[in-house]
């Protein structure tokens, strides 16, 4: 602002009469103070702002860690925003080990109520957060909770998944399953099991692995499943990561898919469709889950009423070239 004041040859509460659009400026005064703030691409600090303001029109999304899920859950939060004021901060510390629970209350404690008027957690890990401002969890651990929350139908679209390789003839499919502490997963499990039941088909514990959605450990796991003396026909991998991993490992082992393997994932990432050969996965809808995200947060800034404060989207099944007829 001192810079701004000097070139513009006027005072810095001047400067900031202009910025804040307040009384007392001329005219030309306010077009030549602009006219500098341009030409420099001054822009007001968001934190020196909200010392003095008690809105700062900017919304924060938390993530533990920048990876495929959060990744597509951003893009439609940045979808969102367009058109409502509101400015949009992503915060992540990079998925570090030590902040693996809890780290939402951490991450809200350092930009609540300083940077951001509201935030979006994406998968927190615990809900029960209490902080100056309104709250919105995307696919939390812990399920639906106090917190207004956005998530897919985990359950329907596992049994989807599994009625599809059904379908196909499979009956010995194997499920390498996600993180124990996530509900999404938890879900996606249950799915598995009540797609079997219904098919009258019993649940092999032989044929399930835990991939904890960490591609390594996925890896390990599927090369267990596939290197059984009596191997699965089909797997169902609990995400799209771990399916690929799956598909790595098939192919170090020169198993041809889908000829004598079907894999099928869940997420729909933008790298399912191009691996070779395009992974069959289930759609959740993250980009939908993050502009809801936002627009229920904004709605919550602004004093309105929800309708609805737990939303579960629709899930569905994208056929390509993994699935295959057991012959």
């Amino acid at each position: 602002m001192q810079h701004v004041a000097a070139e513009a040859g006027v005072s810095v509460s001047t400067v900031s009469k202009v910025i804040n659009g307040r009384y007392g400026v001329s005219p030309e005064t306010f077009e030549n103070v602009t006219a500098v703030i341009n030409r420099l691409g001054y822009e007001p600090s968001l934190v020196a702002q909200s010392l003095r303001n008690t809105r700062k029109r900017v919304i924060g999304v938390l993530v533990a860690d920048f990876e495929p899920f959060s990744t597509e859950v951003l893009k439609g939060a940045a979808d969102a925003i367009r058109g409502t004021g509101f400015e949009l901060v992503a915060y992540s510390a990079g998925g570090r080990v030590d902040e693996h629970v809890g780290w939402e209350r951490r991450y809200l404690s350092r930009v609540m109520g300083t940077l951001v008027d509201g935030a979006v957690l994406v998968t927190p890990t615990v809900t029960d957060v209490q902080y100056d401002g309104p709250v919105v969890a995307v696919d939390p651990h812990t399920g639906r909770s106090s917190l207004p929350t956005v998530a897919s139908d985990n359950l329907q679209g596992a049994r989807l998944a599994v009625e599809h390789l059904v379908g196909l003839g499979h009956r010995r499919i194997g499920m390498v399953t996600g993180r124990p502490d996530l509900i999404s997963a938890e879900l996606r499990e249950q799915g598995y099991r009540e797609a079997l039941a219904a098919a009258g088909i019993g649940v092999d514990e032989s044929l399930l692995r835990l991939g904890a959605f960490d591609p390594d450990v996925a890896r390990e796991a599927a090369r267990e499943l596939l290197t059984l003396p009596e191997p699965p026909t089909a797997v169902f991998a609990a995400n799209d990561s771990t399916a690929l991993a799956t598909l790595e490992v098939a192919a170090e082992l020169g198993i041809d898919v889908p000829g004598r393997l079907s894999v099928v994932g869940f997420d729909n990432i933008p790298e399912s469709a191009l691996a070779v050969p395009p992974l069959t996965t289930v759609q959740q809808p993250m980009r939908q889950m993050g502009h809801d995200a936002i627009a229920m947060l904004v709605a919550l800034i602004a004093g309105d009423g929800l309708e609805d404060t737990h939303v579960t989207l629709e899930t569905t099944l994208v056929p390509r070239g993994t699935r295959g007829y057991v012959s």
